[in-house]
């Protein structure tokens, strides 16, 4: 090859390389361009809230106690000799629980039976002896002031024998107390006494142990007057039927969902709180519930027929408040402050302002966008 065509090699190339590197950079900047594009309009979740009809509630704090709470005491005097339950099992109603030393009281009903048993003998001959006046008297062998005697002598003996049958029905009485039996079925607590210790209860009633019947609860809690004035006006009262099943939250959820039916409304509101107490019934087939649990009570106090809603997971909060990014005609998202209202369905807020049915929200990627931003909405369910 000669020098010439050498050198028209080396220019064609040349020509070729710089072709090629032009080329690349075209096809770069392309790519470049179209990755910017899509930087720039990222798609974005959108969706518009729902208007429904929905009942507004207020929530109150509350807490719940067994309908049937029975404390159990011993009325009489004795060592205490046993008890035959363990804490905290269930008990069923008229089951031996304790028994106290008898002795004494064995003692007075034997006592009470003599003297039973001397009055009604004394009694027959009282009443034989004015039987007996009445028929001197026909033949004036005595006199009426005898017969008169006679029959108030009967009649005294007659009120001994009632004071000695109700002296007996005490002794009986007392005797029985001995054994402590279970006044209502329940769950039992702990002993207050072991047995070895002594039980004074003749003259006031010791506490030996507690019974909770937690079949049916109640649960109880207060809400200031001018709140109840306000529920008067709205709903009409307790009478209305919203208020049969108003439901009930706890702090650890439960398996299953509980409601109350109030029944109850403090005839005075306190002067000391200025409250007004309300109370409603619950059962508790599963006995999860127990005696001093506290919940809270969503009270409902009317109906918003146009409430707006949308997904609570999709609101914002920040030193303002709450918030949400809404996406406007110009497809720009914009920072919008709200004001929300309680969870409805589980999953969805009210808003009570800052939003309208016809603007877009952005339900997904809230971390992603920012105020300004150009987005490409996409709707969703």
């Amino acid at each position: 090859m000669t020098q010439k065509h050498i050198r028209i090699y080396t220019r064609s190339l040349s020509l070729t390389c710089l072709l090629m590197l032009m080329l690349s950079s075209v096809i770069s900047c392309n790519h470049a361009d179209k990755k910017a594009e899509g930087q720039e309009t990222p798609q974005i979740d959108v969706a518009l809230p729902e208007v429904d009809s929905v009942t507004l509630h207020k929530t109150y704090p509350g807490k719940l106690s067994s309908l049937d709470m029975v404390d159990v005491v011993g009325r009489v005097n004795g060592t205490l000799l046993t008890k035959q339950y363990s804490s905290g099992q269930y008990v069923t109603k008229g089951q031996v629980l304790f028994t106290i030393e008898d002795t004494k009281y064995r003692d007075a009903v034997a006592q009470a039976r003599a003297s039973l048993a001397t009055a009604e003998s004394q009694l027959d001959y009282a009443t034989r002896r004015h039987e007996a006046m009445k028929k001197a008297l026909e033949s004036d062998a005595v006199s009426q002031m005898d017969v008169t005697q006679a029959k108030a002598n009967m009649e005294q003996a007659a009120a001994s024998v009632q004071t000695a049958r109700a002296q007996l029905s005490i002794a009986n009485t007392n005797l029985g107390y001995c054994v402590v039996r279970a006044p209502i079925s329940g769950y039992i607590s702990g002993a207050a006494l072991d047995p070895g210790a002594y039980v004074g209860g003749e003259g006031s009633p010791v506490r030996l142990t507690t019974i909770y019947n937690d079949d049916e609860l109640i649960a109880s809690f207060d809400i200031q007057d001018d709140q109840y004035r306000t529920l008067l006006s709205v709903s009409g009262g307790l009478g209305n039927a919203m208020y049969r099943r108003v439901p009930l939250e706890f702090k650890t959820p439960m398996s299953r969902d509980y409601a109350i039916d109030l029944y109850y409304e403090s005839p005075a509101v306190s002067a000391t709180t200025g409250t007004v107490n309300l109370k409603g019934k619950l059962s508790n087939p599963d006995h999860q519930l127990k005696d001093g649990m506290y919940v809270t009570i969503s009270l409902p106090y009317g109906t918003d027929p146009q409430a707006i809603l949308i997904n609570d997971a999709s609101i914002g909060t920040d030193q303002l408040g709450k918030y949400v990014y809404v996406v406007n005609d110009s497809n720009k998202v914009v920072y919008t402050p709200i004001k929300t209202g309680e969870l409805v369905r589980d999953s969805l807020r009210i808003v009570t302002s800052g939003l309208t049915p016809k603007d877009r929200y952005v339900t997904k990627a809230l971390l992603t966008v920012r105020n300004g931003m150009k987005v490409n909405p996409r709707f969703t369910k």
